[in-house]
This record gives structure tokens, C-alpha cells and sequence, in this order.
């Protein structure tokens, strides 16, 4: 089999995770001036609690460990509020319209959206009719610990400076996303396996994607001779 403790060099790729909807609220408020201001809420990530994930090397527990978030926090990274993780930010950790804490739970969000902008409506109107039902978030792994037979990474602190949470429709699934390696590094982690290990993966790698034969679907070659045979007397 593959060495598995190739698994314990600390990724350096933005990791994301998904999971369904946590406590989350999306309620309106009176702003003071006659108008109403949304307040969201809802849990980003839940500590203490393994989910299943998946690499090149087939899969893992992965856990959030309770204080992952504690340093990133108390250096006031900077973190905006997305909807699956790119276009206009809604609010932003700089600007004071969202706040992160980490409570027992896992990583709480509280942000002040916008009701004029028509990307809040949307998300509006899709958290209404029940479209979107997860949220995500992405980080960097900055210390993490594996268990002695590298089936199950704790993940001890990360770093959500530039990352972002997000409200997602269809989130990366925990049990087959997030740690995704990029072509390089998966050559740099073939390079660190024995001859014998290379081609164990090499094979199994084969044996997924190798295509079935085909069946013919038009007349044997034999066929064909026969008729060109018949067609020269």
C-alpha cells in the first residue's frame, strides 16, 4: 500500500469546507430610521465533530478541534461574507457589517447585510424558498495532527485572513472535497513513494479509467474483405 504519512506535510492550498445549515437566521430589523436592516447568523464551521473526506490516498476523518480559530481571530483577520465563495462581498470582518467569534459550537457569524442590494435580495429569496441550506468556509490549515495510522487529521489552527465564509447552494461536500491537490503537488507526493508504491497507484489509477472495449458497430473486417473479395470477380 502507499505510504500514508505522506499525508502529514500541512497542506499549502486554500482549503473549503461545506456543511448544512447551522442556527442560521436571516431576520429584519429596524435601522433607527424608518427603514429595516437584515441581521444574518448561522455557524460557518462545527468543532468537534469528524466528517469524512477523501484524497488521492482514499479517505479520512477530518476534525476541527475547539480553539482552531482563536489566533486567526485575535489578529483580526480579514474575512468577508460571499455567496459560494466569489462575486460582490456582502459584508466584511474590516468594515465591522460581520463579526466571527468561536463559541462551543464552532465558528459563529453575525453580519449586517444590506436590504437595498440586489445580491442580499437574492440570497434573500433563495434562503426564503429553501434554495440554498449550506455554509462554507476558506481557510489555511497552519497546524494540524494526524493519528499514528493517518486515518483521522485534526485540524488545530487555521488562518481565515483573505479567505472567506460563504452561503452556498451546493456546497464542497466534506466526504470527497477539500483537500485537493493541484498537479504539482501531486507529483511532488508521487516522487516521495517507492518504485513498488508508484506502480500500485499507477494500477489502480489504470483500472478506474480505462475505458471498456467498445462494441463494433458496423461490419467486421472480415466482412469487409469478403465483400471486397466478392466485388473484384
Amino acid at each position: 500500500m502507499p505510504d500514508l504519512s505522506v499525508r502529514a506535510d500541512r497542506p499549502a492550498e486554500l482549503q473549503r469546507r461545506a456543511m448544512q445549515f447551522r442556527d442560521v437566521q436571516l431576520r429584519a430589523k429596524e435601522d433607527g430610521t424608518g427603514g429595516d436592516a437584515l441581521t444574518f447568523t448561522g455557524y460557518a464551521c462545527i468543532t468537534e465533530v469528524g466528517y469524512e473526506m477523501s484524497d488521492w490516498l482514499g479517505p479520512f476523518t477530518e476534525v476541527v478541534r475547539a480553539g482552531a480559530f482563536a489566533k486567526t481571530l485575535g489578529e483580526n483577520a480579514d474575512v468577508p461574507l460571499l455567496v459560494n465563495h466569489a462575486g460582490l462581498t456582502l459584508a466584511r470582518t474590516k468594515s465591522g457589517t460581520m463579526r466571527l467569534s468561536e463559541d462551543d459550537t464552532g465558528l459563529h457569524t453575525e453580519a449586517d447585510l444590506d436590504p437595498a442590494s440586489p445580491h442580499v435580495q437574492a440570497l434573500r429569496s433563495a434562503m426564503d424558498r429553501g434554495d440554498v441550506d449550506e455554509m462554507s468556509f476558506a481557510f489555511w490549515i497552519t497546524r494540524q495532527m494526524w493519528s499514528p495510522d493517518y486515518d483521522q487529521r485534526d485540524v488545530l489552527e487555521v488562518n481565515l485572513n483573505k479567505g472567506d465564509v460563504s452561503i452556498v447552494n451546493y456546497g464542497a461536500n466534506p466526504n470527497t472535497a477539500g483537500a485537493t491537490l493541484n498537479s504539482r503537488s501531486v507529483s511532488e507526493q508521487l516522487q516521495r513513494l517507492s518504485a513498488d508504491e508508484r506502480r500500485e497507484v499507477f494500477d489502480r489509477l489504470a483500472g478506474e479509467f480505462t475505458p471498456a472495449p467498445k462494441e463494433p458497430t458496423g461490419p467486421s473486417l472480415g466482412l469487409l474483405e469478403a465483400r471486397a473479395r466478392a466485388l473484384a470477380l
